[in-house]
């Protein structure tokens, strides 16, 4: 039987770390980094007597993150203690959100795969609940002569557990989701998305069915992927895995398994707990948290534009295309350059013009120079308005494209302060004089009579060499639709 006759079930579940600078229920400090156990507040190690105090600023957080994604904050929500054992957990339990969360519902729209083809195409996945808890500790399992330490710091870490329906239906399509959800949490703020320090984690839980089936079969949750690329070499081992389990006669038992990332391949690690196996209860220790409408209207007039809107805007206020727009708001950093570049640019009669000019800019020329570079586009040598002032240029016709790239070339080299400087001392302005490129266009036609020829047997290759000979002679400066409007009208003559 086919890969196509089975339907991939995947629902993730994300743990946000919230970019606080003190823990969920104590003052101590979240910096990454410090040496073990030097983080530590008495209620993280729970000695006894110790109370949590709630964070008020991971609130506001998960407050941000469901007006973001169009949910219920709900009013009222508690505190539960999920009860298990392990060793990094100092009190035997771990104060998190059961039966009535903090966030309820909402969606995120997705867009999978690249470009503007019929391969791409965006989707909705719908989320069921976010809720605040606090994060474990840490086993360390090297240089201990055999045994194992443990390390505190990261016990009382305040987390936002983001969990989304079972809506996808491939790698891809989780991949895209986490990436979209990465975005987001880094969009407004409440999560730095530091993967390879933690403060971002994906666990996956995936089954299989025949496809036309309606019940869903038996999930695994592979936990702690730090990656996308882990996240998607995952999925794709563990739905093969599964598919070839039942193809063979065997059933598929609910686990939690881990990914091995030397190997691509999954293994199990325990068996899958279910919510009566954790014995919640409500915390006694702390009162059910209330949030007023007045709290939610603050936040919300805090909010930045959300990449929704702003795509919207990009598109119905400037006429980008939606690759266009989608590509420029995938983060807020790019967002926050191309919008700055574009005020920068200015208006009047280029007013239709620069938005899309500079979309191409930012797309084109920076963005590959920043990957060349291995550079984030918050580094960038060349600021908005530096690039800008370059766009503008080749709006009015004062440089083509190529002597673009030329100025670009010299902004990031920081060789001059603006576009404008480099042009004035570098005598780049483009030739736009009729008389004179048509000087040029007569010694190139006297000094190539093969081409001319060729051209006028019919071969177009022979005009581009041409235009290519106008282009050399000015030194890149002549005004390329000119030299093929007054070249052609000169051949046809």
């Amino acid at each position: 039987m086919s890969r196509t006759d089975w339907e991939v079930v995947i629902g993730l579940e994300v743990h946000a770390q919230l970019n606080t600078s003190s823990k969920i229920f104590s003052a101590a400090s979240t910096a990454f980094g410090a040496a073990p156990n030097a983080q530590v507040a008495p209620v993280d190690i729970a000695l006894p007597g110790a109370l949590p105090v709630l964070n008020r600023g991971a609130v506001e957080r998960a407050i941000r993150f469901g007006l973001a994604i169009g949910a219920e904050v709900a009013p009222r929500s508690v505190f539960a203690r999920k009860n298990y054992f392990y060793p990094d957990l100092p009190k035997g339990y771990q104060i998190s959100q059961f039966e009535l969360p903090v966030v309820q519902g909402g969606e995120i729209t997705i867009r999978v795969g690249e470009g503007e083809g019929d391969k791409a195409y965006d989707k909705t996945v719908r989320l069921t609940r976010a809720h605040l808890e606090e994060d474990a500790g840490k086993s360390l399992h090297e240089d201990f002569h055999g045994m194992t330490g443990i390390d505190l710091n990261r016990a009382g870490t305040p987390l936002l557990e983001i969990v989304s329906e079972p809506d996808m239906r491939s790698s891809a399509e989780a991949v895209a989701y986490a990436r979209a959800l990465h975005a987001l949490v880094r969009w407004i703020d409440i999560c730095d998305g530091n993967m390879q320090e933690g403060s971002f984690r994906c666990d996956a839980n995936v089954s299989v069915r025949r496809k036309g089936a309606i019940e869903l079969g038996t999930r695994r949750e592979i936990k702690n992927l730090n990656s996308f690329r882990f996240l998607q070499q995952a999925i794709d081992f563990e739905v093969q895995w599964q598919i070839d389990t039942i193809e063979d006669g065997g059933r598929i038992q609910q686990a939690t398994v881990l990914f091995d990332p030397d190997t691509g391949e999954t293994r199990m690690m325990r068996s899958k707990e279910d919510a009566h196996d954790y014995r919640y209860f409500p915390d006694p220790d702390l009162l059910p948290l209330a949030i007023a409408d007045e709290w939610k209207a603050r936040v919300a007039a805090a909010m930045p534009e959300l990449p929704g809107a702003m795509k919207a805007r990009f598109i119905d206020d400037w006429g980008l295309s939606a690759y266009d727009a989608t590509t420029l708001t995938a983060s807020k950093e790019i967002a926050d350059f191309y919008q700055a570049t574009v005020d920068a640019a200015g208006g009047g009669a280029l007013a239709t013009q620069l938005p899309k000019l500079c979309a191409n800019w930012v797309m084109g020329e920076l963005a590959a120079r920043l990957n060349k570079a291995e550079r984030e586009i918050a580094d960038s040598p060349v600021s908005p308005a530096q690039l800008a002032g370059l766009v503008a240029r080749i709006g009015d016709n004062t440089i083509s494209n190529a002597i673009g790239r030329k100025v670009f070339d010299a902004l990031w080299n920081g060789e001059g302060a603006s576009a404008d400087e480099i042009i004035e001392r570098d005598g780049l302005k483009q030739v736009t004089d009729s008389g004179a490129i048509d000087a040029l266009i007569d010694e190139v036609l006297a000094a190539n009579q093969k081409s001319v020829d060729e051209f006028r047997a019919g071969k177009e290759k022979a005009f581009n060499a041409l235009v290519g000979q106008v282009m050399k002679a000015s030194r890149g400066k002549a005004n390329p639709a000119q030299v093929n409007e007054l070249l052609r009208a000169k051949l046809g003559g």
